[in-house]
Order: structure tokens, then C-alpha cells, then sequence
């Protein structure tokens, strides 16, 4: 990417595959890899019929793109580490298949788990992530926490941690956690929670819209003892949820659902201006 001043900053929800439709909100939003920067809040793959298309467009762009990982991408990334799956999705399979596979998941595995910028031109840090950061996370713990599963990730290790990454447990996070557990909590934190409960612990099997879930837990933005509210914090991974725009806690969700036939969203940083591109849909919910 060109060293002059960045124009724009668009992040954008869940692709999951929809390489067409990002081109088309792309070119909506006009933008330029050569004055603006994309930043995008994971699951690049999956359900979709292009995955290895959008990988190859966004590993394309260099230094002009930022894609934290989300669930699905490390699915796909324990899939090609040899972790037994039940069923892959066709979607992931076509990217295994891939001539280029070998790079694309080399250039998959190196992704971060989130980013954190600040520019003078903005009012406050921003924090990419897919899912969301537990309530007890000041923004330099998340972001300590987070180099400690890309270091693994990126290490000579990666395929143990593949093996042993499924599963709910701990769900409540405690310093003191160790090895594999500590790293599993960070991953489920990070790419796959959606409620919380008072105490902080994950409620992991809750996946529908607010309203839904038992009476207890709340969305993780929710909570009211939230201690990295300093910083705008942009994510995805929640299609049930939608678009959320909580201005008044710096919270912006826009996992809009465009494998479903919902929306693509795409988010402006510097004047918080959102764009929106119907989508036909290539999966039916359920």
C-alpha cells in the first residue's frame, strides 16, 4: 500500500464465501486500495460458493486489507491440519481442493485474532474482532491475550492446538488458566461468543437474536462492567443479531447475513457512514 495519508477505513461484516457480492459493495462504496483500507471482521469462508476466491482477492490487497479470524477460517484451517470433521462444508472443501491451497492457508494461518489501531484522526482506538472480548479484558490484556494464540498459530504447534481447539470448557476466564484451556478460552472468546453471564462466563450455546436467550445472560456488549469501553470496537460473527449500531458505547456489529440472504455492511471509520448491499442469499438457515 502506498505511505501517503489513508483516505477511508471500511470494515466490513462476514463475506463467508459471497465473493461477488463484496466486489459489488466494494465498487458502491468506490473503494481504492491505493488511498483506503479495508478491514474486515472475519469468516472469509464457508457456506458461500467462492472461499478461495475471496481469500485470493483479499490476500491480493496487501497491506491495503486487514482480516482478523473468525470460526469458520479456523475451521478451515483445522480441516487441513488433519482434525477429523464430521461433515466439511463444500464451500471449505473447494478451497482444500485449490491448486493454491498451500498458500492461501499459509497466508489464512498467519492472519491476527484481532487488530488495534489508532490514528490521529480519529477521536478514539478502534479494535477489529470477529465475535467479541470478554467483559474482564481491559484492551491491552485482549490484545496480549490474543498474540499468545497467533504466536501459536503461526508456530511449529499449530496442529496441536487444532486438535484440541473444540470444546466449551473453561468458559469463565481466570488468569491463572494454562496451556491448551487458556488458549481454547481466548479462541471461543474471541470467534464464537455471543452472550455472557454476570459473572463473564461464556454462554456459548446461545445463537439466536437478543430476546431469545434465558434470562441471565446478555450480549457480551451488554454487560454492564465492560472494561475496554475506551476503545470502538467493530466485529461480526452474530447474523441472528444483525446490524447493531450503539454508538453510545462505541459498539458496531454488522454481520448482516449475506450468505442468507440478507445484507453486506460495510462501515466508514471516519464518518461512521454505513453502506448496504441486498444479497440473493446461497444458504437457507437451518
Amino acid at each position: 500500500m502506498a505511505k501517503h495519508k489513508i483516505r477511508h477505513t471500511y470494515a466490513i461484516g462476514d463475506i463467508q464465501g459471497c465473493h461477488d457480492e463484496l466486489q459489488q459493495l466494494l465498487e458502491r462504496v468506490g473503494f481504492d486500495p491505493d488511498q483506503d483500507r479495508l478491514w474486515l471482521t472475519g469468516d472469509l469462508v464457508s457456506r458461500g460458493p467462492q472461499s478461495a476466491e475471496v481469500l485470493r482477492y483479499v490476500m491480493s490487497l496487501g497491506e491495503a486489507a486487514v482480516t482478523v479470524l473468525g470460526n469458520h477460517d479456523l475451521h478451515l484451517l483445522a480441516a487441513a491440519a488433519g482434525v477429523k470433521q464430521r461433515r466439511l462444508d463444500p464451500s471449505l472443501q473447494s478451497v482444500l481442493d485449490a491448486p493454491d491451497s498451500a498458500v492461501l492457508l499459509e497466508w489464512l494461518r498467519h492472519r491476527p485474532l484481532l487488530h488495534r489501531e489508532k490514528r490521529p484522526n480519529w477521536p478514539h482506538e478502534w479494535v477489529l474482532v470477529h465475535a467479541g472480548l470478554a467483559p474482564q479484558w481491559t484492551v491491552d490484556e485482549a490484545e496480549a491475550l490474543a498474540a499468545e494464540v497467533e504466536n501459536t498459530l503461526r508456530g511449529p504447534d499449530h496442529n496441536a492446538l487444532f486438535a484440541e481447539m473444540y470444546g466449551d470448557q473453561p468458559l469463565v476466564w481466570n488468569a491463572s488458566l494454562s496451556g491448551l484451556d487458556r488458549l481454547r478460552f481466548i479462541i471461543n472468546c474471541m470467534t464464537r461468543m455471543r452472550y455472557c453471564l454476570p459473572d463473564g462466563s461464556l454462554a456459548l450455546e446461545e445463537k439466536g437474536a437478543p430476546g431469545s436467550q434465558p434470562q441471565g445472560s446478555q450480549p457480551w456488549f451488554a454487560h454492564p462492567n465492560r472494561r475496554h469501553r475506551e476503545a470502538g470496537i467493530v466485529f461480526g460473527h452474530w447474523s441472528t443479531l444483525g446490524q447493531v449500531v450503539w454508538s453510545s458505547a462505541r459498539v458496531y456489529g454488522l454481520d448482516g447475513g449475506c450468505v442468507w440472504g440478507g445484507q453486506l455492511i460495510a462501515l466508514r471509520i471516519e464518518d461512521m457512514t454505513l453502506s448496504f448491499l441486498p444479497c440473493e442469499g446461497h444458504r437457507k438457515p437451518g
